[in-house]
């Protein structure tokens, strides 16, 4: 190819999200030069859905509409053609799907997608190609029982996430399918292919079933995310046959093809244009973030997410370990924290009188360690502690109801980030060096612009602090990955596809004498853990 075409190829990505499909499109210079979205309660309010969704009158089955997805593709693509995107450029394509969303194809739907007409709508020629027609999602907590019913025929919870990478979880697909076998067999037995949110986005493009690839897989709890096959023992406790309504999982930077000729005749697509494989938006986000091996993304929001790239993964009764998005021999972890921004407003409130300016003030007047004073604060129920509640310690190791404002402060902030460090470090990221490389934390969301905070994770996580200003992340990673599986993901890694997008900026540094003393904190920390647990 010449360097002139060559310039001239765009890579688009999906996120076919909670509440929205959006699209980002990115040049050979891994600039974005263009970006849409379809808002599903805004842009297609005949499906009647609150935040993209269907909550029941039980409160805990929570669904979307399966022909909601089809139809914003279909106003997502009509809104670009009318804006004159010219989709001869697209080299290749990939997307994400919201995690643990499943889709339920009737038998013979790949018949329909295989010889579908430019002249109609995809919603049109599809409407009938599913056995259920509101795909339960990640917000769905109604299986308890079948959660329960798995563990045990795998010999327990930890013997679970030894193999998946997780306990079972209540919106973990693996038992979403369960409830549908035991709950809805005739819906089951009628099924020929069930997909998750990203392989069925996938199928669509490529007029056939796409397979789900290894990283969003391991959001099933089906998958050995050691040999990256499906365990058998997991299959059997769900349902029967169910490796043949599911197909044998790939590499996420697969190239599954040519575009289907039906988005080639109708939208002017290049016939040659590559989709591949589709992913999670989680793993998404981690090629959006550009991680790197030994890195932690932390997303500081109203929940705080944690990121790591692993090489030596250890399942815990917490947290969950994917396959690597960007290095099937590499993990990914995630932790997600409830009590992030609102719980450091509420402390904000309390003793720096609404302003974070005063609030910095008291968190730069108390030394790192905060002579000994610690604190848990938990103002919701967490995921990780499973707790609630406000614990404080004195340096004198008695507990206290109070703390100055500036303890109370210092006490709030070590306290969130001993916690992602503590439960990092349990599911195998090692503080220091990985592979002679400094280990880096990005940071993200709305306090990573606070100095203050953010030399406090620095010194906690003993490593340097980058900020990035990464929106739609997980859309933007896809533009990543699709240009990389058009280059040849054997011939080029995820990193040298993504060298020359902006750098990161360096915004804290640690202080190499505070590593002994958060090393200490770090345990009287866990000992207060397990207080909280054990009630």
């Amino acid at each position: 190819m010449n360097s002139s075409k060559q310039c001239d190829q765009l890579f688009l990505g999906f996120d076919f999200s909670t509440q929205q499909v959006k699209a980002i499109v990115i040049n050979n210079s891994l600039s974005v030069v263009y970006e849409a979205a379809v808002q599903f309660d805004k842009d297609l309010p005949q499906y009647g859905t609150q935040g993209g969704v269907h909550i029941r009158e039980d409160g805990l089955t929570i669904t979307s509409p399966t022909l909601m997805w089809v139809d914003a593709l279909d106003l997502l693509l009509d809104t670009m053609k009318r804006e004159k995107f010219d989709f001869s450029k697209v080299a290749a394509l990939s997307g994400a799907g919201q995690q643990h969303g499943s889709v339920y194809w009737k038998t013979g739907a790949e018949t329909h997608l295989a010889n579908l007409e430019p002249s109609a709508s995809l919603k049109e020629q599809l409407k009938n190609a599913f056995s259920l027609q509101d795909s339960p999602v990640w917000m769905d907590s109604s299986t308890s029982v079948q959660c329960q019913q798995l563990e045990a025929s795998l010999g327990g919870a930890q013997a679970l996430a030894d193999i998946t990478g997780s306990r079972a979880y209540e919106r973990f697909t693996g038992n979403q399918i369960a409830k549908v076998f035991q709950d809805k067999p005739e819906v089951y037995n009628s099924t020929e292919r069930i997909c998750l949110v990203s392989s069925f986005a996938a199928s669509l493009f490529c007029g056939k079933y796409a397979p789900i690839d290894f990283s969003d897989g391991s959001g099933m709890n089906l998958l050995d995310i050691h040999n990256k096959q499906w365990s058998q023992q997991a299959l059997d406790a769900c349902g029967p046959n169910l490796n043949s309504k599911l197909d044998q999982p790939v590499s996420s930077s697969t190239n599954l093809g040519n575009i289907s000729s039906y988005f080639v005749d109708k939208y002017g697509f290049s016939p040659d244009c590559q989709v591949i494989t589709f992913t999670g938006d989680n793993p998404g986000s981690l090629a959006g973030m550009r991680l790197q091996a030994g890195d932690v993304a932390v997303s500081l929001g109203t929940s705080d997410t944690l990121f790591l790239w692993l090489k030596t993964p250890r399942p815990a009764l917490e947290g969950h370990i994917f396959i690597n998005p960007v290095d099937d021999a590499a993990y990914m972890a995630l932790l997600c924290y409830k009590n992030g921004s609102l719980t450091r407003e509420r402390i904000r409130n309390e003793n720096a009188d609404h302003s974070w300016d005063k609030f910095n003030q008291l968190l730069l007047s108390t030394p790192p360690g905060n002579d000994g004073n610690i604190g848990i604060y938990l103002d919701v129920q967490e995921i990780t502690p499973p707790g609630v509640g406000v614990i404080r310690v004195n340096k004198a190791g008695q507990k206290t109801d109070s703390f100055s404002n500036a303890q109370e402060v210092r006490a709030a902030i070590e306290g969130q980030f001993l916690a992602k460090r503590l439960h990092a470090e349990k599911l195998g990221y090692h503080i220091g060096k990985f592979h002679s490389r400094d280990t880096r934390v990005l940071a993200t969301g709305g306090a990573s612009s606070n100095q203050a905070i953010l030399q406090v994770i620095s010194d906690v996580f003993q490593a340097p602090v980058f900020v990035m200003d990464v929106s739609n992340s997980a859309c933007l990673g896809c533009a990543y990955r699709a240009r990389q599986g058009w280059l040849g993901s054997d011939k080029i890694n995820f990193r040298d596809t993504v060298q020359g997008a902006p750098e990161f900026k360096l915004a804290a540094s640690p202080d190499p004498g505070t590593a002994s003393i958060y090393d200490e904190l770090l345990l009287k920390y866990q000992s207060l853990e397990k207080e909280l647990i054990n009630g």
